[in-house]
């Protein structure tokens, strides 16, 4: 018999006992064994699992009988942009342990949104805002509008018939206080589906406009809406980043950068202004050292404006120490609930950690965890400083992203890291890695194909987790994202709904809009 065929039905027999024993399903090297770190003996024992099922059953039973359904006073939504399940669960490894919750997990209360445009099956920002603060699905690159108008129509946001009313509105209507807080620009996708209505999410500053052949003056940009429009010259806490988006191009920010704006206008001025003409007590400020000597307790507006465009990752406030210099979303978010808790009628509050989104990107999965560990932490200092009582809070993603999470590694190993995982090509791979983006060149060279990863690179901040197909930025991913829900009637947010539900359930907790008053 040729030589090649015996060695090749070898090969065959050695496949076949490998797949039957398992080793093709779960791959580890040769000599590998599980290790039993002492940490998870208890783990080992039936009656730990079965007194954990007891204790959450408990919780469960006494969630559905102290449910509650008196109107929410305030409702605080945090959005996570970009915070996929994936990203949540290996969150719970960067907090120490897979067994870990983020804080928001602990909520009586999760359901499921379907993220999709009304054109488009993976969405972007734009369009997601509209969903879930206006109850409204619009198109792809569109904010605060619905599906009649087409993205970069001048004058399609201008027809009131389009035009998607924000949770917000419902709030100022009502007599309540509404506020945003946020780590990208204030005009960035996201925030501006709080006040905006727009045909394209990149028309930030006017110059953006009439550089798509509009008219700036008849089509006005974000930030002039900011400033200038009902919504948004009504809301009382404005906090994030993006001040080129409000000066002129011949006027320098207080860090010395100059403004994209071209019609002459300083829309910073223009909002003490307007508040001024009204004797309202308002302050702008654009450092943290500002922010802490403003007088909150008797601020009845608040701008602040941190960073010329958006704010850093929070973990490189720590490696560049600027945490004096930069507030944290924690900080922010304290600040916007101390203003806001002023009116006896409550508030509305909008607050995003915008940059989980960003880091995913550019496939820097350890700035996007260490941003949804301090997303978390805000949203701790939200729940502490209110009360389940009367104040609604809801967390939730506008949609996902493409990082998965790989292979068998060992419950002990950190998320960062490689698994040892037998490979065809004899190469270790990473445990996050994404469907594309920036990362392809982490992962693969010319000259040898797949790349031989090393701890050393990928303990690195700046490195770029592995990604299949090359793209300068990586895409979101189309899958469902997680609704934590804590407060009056949240357990409206159990089950799987569209994400225009958000905005109405939110709306009928707080008795505001045109869900106020709907009956079973």
């Amino acid at each position: 018999m040729d030589k090649r065929l015996i060695l090749l039905l070898v090969g065959v027999a050695v496949w076949l006992s490998g797949s039957a024993s398992g080793q093709r399903d779960h791959p580890r090297k040769w000599g590998s064994g599980e290790p039993h770190p002492i940490k998870y003996v208890e783990e080992q024992k039936t009656a730990y699992w079965v007194e954990k099922a007891q204790e959450t059953l408990h919780a469960k039973l006494a969630e559905t009988e102290s449910a509650h359904t008196n109107a929410a006073k305030n409702v605080i939504m945090f959005l996570g942009d970009g915070m996929s399940v994936h990203t949540v669960t290996a969150t719970r490894n960067l907090l120490g342990d897979s067994a870990e919750k983020v804080y928001f997990e602990q909520f009586p209360y999760t359901g499921l949104s379907k993220t999709y445009c009304v054109n488009r099956q993976v969405a972007d920002s734009a369009c997601t805002a509209t969903a879930y603060l206006g109850g409204v699905k619009g198109n792809y690159g569109t904010i605060g509008i619905n599906a009649n108008v087409a993205r970069y129509s001048c004058d399609g946001a201008a027809m009131e018939e389009n035009q998607v009313e924000s949770i917000a509105q419902w709030a100022q209507e009502a007599g309540k206080d509404a506020g945003l807080v946020t780590t990208a620009r204030v005009t960035h996708a996201s925030p501006a589906g709080v006040y905006a209505h727009i045909a394209d999410r990149n028309w930030e500053n006017d110059w953006e406009v009439t550089n798509r052949q509009c008219n700036s003056e008849q089509t006005p940009d974000i930030a002039r809406q900011l400033v200038e429009g009902q919504v948004g010259k009504a809301l009382k806490v404005i906090l994030g980043g993006g001040r080129q988006q409000f000066i002129n191009t011949t006027v320098n920010d207080e860090e010395g950068y100059p403004g994209y704006r071209t019609d002459g206008r300083h829309l910073i001025k223009d909002w003490l202004a307007d508040k001024q003409a009204a004797n309202a007590s308002a302050n702008y400020v654009w450092s943290r050292k500002g922010l802490s000597l403003v007088d909150l307790d008797k601020t009845e507006y608040l701008l602040g404006l941190f960073a010329t465009s958006h704010l850093p990752y929070d973990g490189d406030r720590a490696r560049n120490r600027s945490q004096l210099a930069d507030p944290s979303l924690t900080e922010l978010t304290e600040a916007a609930i101390r203003v806001l808790q002023r009116n006896e009628k409550g508030f509305f509050l909008f607050v995003e950690g915008a940059r989980i989104d960003m880091a995913h990107h550019d496939t820097y999965a350890r700035r996007s965890l260490e941003d949804t560990a301090e997303f978390a932490r805000a949203v701790q200092k939200a729940r502490e400083m209110t009360s389940d009582e009367d104040t609604l809070i809801v967390v939730t993603a506008d949609h996902a992203h493409t990082m998965s999470i790989n292979g068998y590694p060992y419950r002990d190993q950190e998320i960062f890291g490689l698994t040892d995982d037998d490979t065809d090509d004899d190469l270790p791979y990473a445990i996050l890695s994404y469907a594309n983006g920036p990362g392809y060149k982490s992962a693969f060279n010319l000259a040898d194909g797949r790349a031989r990863l090393t701890e050393k690179l990928t303990d690195k901040t700046d490195f770029q987790f592995p990604s299949m197909v090359p793209l300068d930025s990586e895409s979101h991913g189309g899958e469902d994202v997680a609704v934590y829900a804590s407060g009056p009637f949240a357990q409206y947010f159990s089950g799987n709904y569209e994400q225009t539900n958000i905005a109405a359930m939110m709306a009928r907790a707080a008795g505001i809009g045109p869900y106020a008053n709907i009956q079973p």
